[in-house]
């Protein structure tokens, strides 16, 4: 049959990741493409086979994880956390599944991934969703004085009480789960949709991609990442994955203009602000689409002299697209080339 290919190329608020390219051939009798807004981007799923309505349930489902994890949304469950004023508040399970990897992604990479960054991220103009922003705050704004020169908290001051899915955070700390939340999402909605009957899914929120099951060629699925953000220096890159998931972190996209001075939405924990460290890019393949996120912003915020030694201390691999327009290719990345 002829190749089908589908382009997705779509502002997505808050990730900062590039456009993905997803080659599949046409089964018009089992697979479904469905496409549709969701957390602040573009949601698009391939499923093959199961009951029909699985699409219709994964859009419930993204829906209902969204209400709860956005920072948007003033009836989620992490606005009503981060409001408690320090009292513990009992979370769904999902909550406060996606909260314990947070803190465990802080232990695992020394603190570069942090989810306690809200108020630096609020104080840097990311403080609505991204199309209100509309890439640029008014020249000159004063706002721009608000911007932090101090460290992070930091998840040390996170109380987790598992008999009872309750989470306690210390007086005025904040967390954002706008990353993470889209890598868990697509973890969750990929294992899920097998559960219930699907034979091959390739969930896409936004450029967090997670691929699982029966691939739509026998070599395996395929992700081409779209490189557009940075800057012309990066060609096109495709790579084949057997399952796992893919994600990018890039200070090319979620960018605005603060008192005069450029801003973007990874924010380095050590100085509370946006990390300039010599990455424009990292991509990370890693076994789930929610460790791929985690370390790729890590990956960002370690920079261009640490950045390679950390993920293969994770044992992953991916690519840096330096700020000079070096591309560096990972040790292991060779194994996913089409």
């Amino acid at each position: 049959m002829d190749e089908e290919l589908v382009q997705q190329a779509v502002r997505v608020p808050g990730t900062g990741r590039v456009p993905i390219r997803l080659h599949h051939r046409a089964h018009p009798a089992a697979w479904s493409d469905t496409t549709f807004a969701c957390m602040g981007s573009t949601a698009r799923l391939l499923v093959l086979g199961g009951p029909g309505d699985l699409p219709d349930r994964a859009r419930l489902r993204l829906a209902g994880l969204e209400a709860r994890w956005s920072r948007f949304v003033p009836t989620s469950e992490l606005c009503r956390l981060n409001a408690a004023a320090g009292a513990p508040v009992v979370v769904s399970a999902d909550t406060f599944s996606v909260i314990e990897l947070a803190l465990s992604a802080w232990h695992a990479t020394a603190g570069r991934f942090d989810p306690t960054v809200l108020d630096a991220l609020e104080a840097a103009g990311y403080d609505r969703s991204f199309d209100e922003i509309d890439g640029a705050l008014p020249h000159g704004s004063s706002s721009g004085a608000r911007l932090f020169s101090t460290a992070t908290p930091g998840c040390a001051a996170i109380e987790l009480d598992r008999l009872v899915s309750a989470v306690r955070l210390a007086p005025g700390l904040r967390l954002d789960l706008g990353g993470i939340g889209k890598g868990r999402a697509a973890d969750l909605l990929a294992a899920e949709l097998l559960e219930a009957g699907a034979d091959g899914v390739c969930v896409n929120l936004g450029g967090d991609v997670r691929v699982e099951g029966t691939p739509p060629e026998p070599a395996g699925w395929r992700v081409d990442v779209d490189p557009t953000l940075t800057d012309g220096c990066e060609p096109a890159r495709a790579f084949r994955l057997g399952a796992g998931g893919v994600a990018t972190s890039t200070r090319a996209r979620r960018a605005w203009t603060r008192a005069g001075v450029r801003q973007h939405h990874l924010i380095d924990p050590v100085t509370s602000r946006p990390a300039w460290n010599g990455l424009a890019t990292v991509t990370v393949l890693a076994h789930s689409t929610a460790w791929a996120e985690i370390l790729a912003k890590s990956a960002f915020v370690a920079g261009s002299a640490a950045a390679a030694e950390l993920l293969g201390a994770h044992r992953v691999t991916g690519l840096l697209v330096h700020d000079d327009g070096r591309v560096e290719e990972l040790p292991g990345l060779d194994a996913f080339h089409v």
